[in-house]
């Protein structure tokens, strides 16, 4: 025994908890699904579970598969750059344009209401992950450049699913939502933007402290993959049926194309 632990890498001890990220993905899918059946109250109830639950898979996994260090990195750059980015959007209208928040979302910070960083969490860490596999082949030289942008990308395609459900629900508004994407007349194209310069500051943060801090990874990134999966796709399929929202359901889906399209390629290269 102490022989086999002597011979270990660094970084390849078994993970604490390694069921943990998956279990509470599952609890947050079967808060997602009844997100459109329930309404009122109690779908006010459910989008704080669902937020709750996202950004306990996010530090969970990071911590998980990469280490404590590293599940704490994210919980703190991903809190404060929110904060920072949500303050100085409601005081200026940089760079989403203007916009309030209802009371609906309970106590703030400068603000900026608790349940905010939190869905940031729930969004940043799956999509700096997903990112990572779409650019593993890259060229070494370019792949920091090319993860970042993808998960910027991905952060702000994620955005544009959740922004008008959680405008339908109350939980913000738009001083001025006109000039949207087609098909989403309730959130401006302004807020795209900002989406995009928040996700490019805040993934090139993310990837340095994952650098600095991280272990090799010691479980598989299931967790957060089903998450953003589920939540994109999933919410697409939502607002279409029962949300009567079908602009972004079709946003939804026609920004995963691109996505779907790489791991498509990638899978039939990794079987040859």
């Amino acid at each position: 025994m102490t022989g086999t632990l002597a011979t270990r890498r660094p970084g390849t001890e078994p993970a604490p908890l390694p069921w943990l990220p998956l279990a509470l993905t599952v609890a947050l899918l079967g808060a997602a699904i009844a997100y459109p059946l329930s309404s009122g109250a109690g779908r006010d109830t459910v989008s704080w579970a669902i937020v709750l639950l996202g950004s306990a898979v996010s530090v969970s996994h990071a911590a998980v598969s990469r280490g404590v260090r590293t599940g704490a990195a994210v919980l703190v750059v991903v809190g404060v750059v929110a904060v920072l980015f949500e303050a100085l959007g409601l005081r200026t209208g940089f760079p989403y344009g203007e916009y309030r928040y209802s009371d609906l979302l309970g106590p703030t910070l400068l603000g900026v209401p608790f349940l905010v960083p939190l869905a940031w969490l729930m969004m940043a860490w799956p999509s700096w992950v997903l990112a990572a596999r779409l650019t593993a082949r890259v060229r070494p030289a370019r792949r920091r450049a090319a993860r970042v942008a993808v998960a910027a990308y991905v952060f702000a395609a994620w955005d544009v699913v959740l922004d008008p459900q959680l405008v339908q629900a109350g939980y913000w508004r738009w001083a001025h939502p006109e000039s949207g994407l087609p098909g989403i007349p309730t959130v401006p194209l302004t807020n795209l933007a900002g989406w995009l310069l928040a996700g490019l500051v805040l993934m090139a943060l993310l990837d340095v402290l994952v650098e600095r801090t991280s272990r090799l990874p010691r479980i598989g990134d299931t967790a957060p993959l089903l998450t953003l999966g589920w939540m994109v796709l999933g919410g697409a399929l939502a607002h279409a049926v029962w949300l009567d929202l079908p602009g972004s359901a079709v946003w939804g889906v026609v920004l995963a194309l691109p996505v779907l399209t790489v791991l498509v390629v990638q899978a039939r290269r990794g079987r040859r």
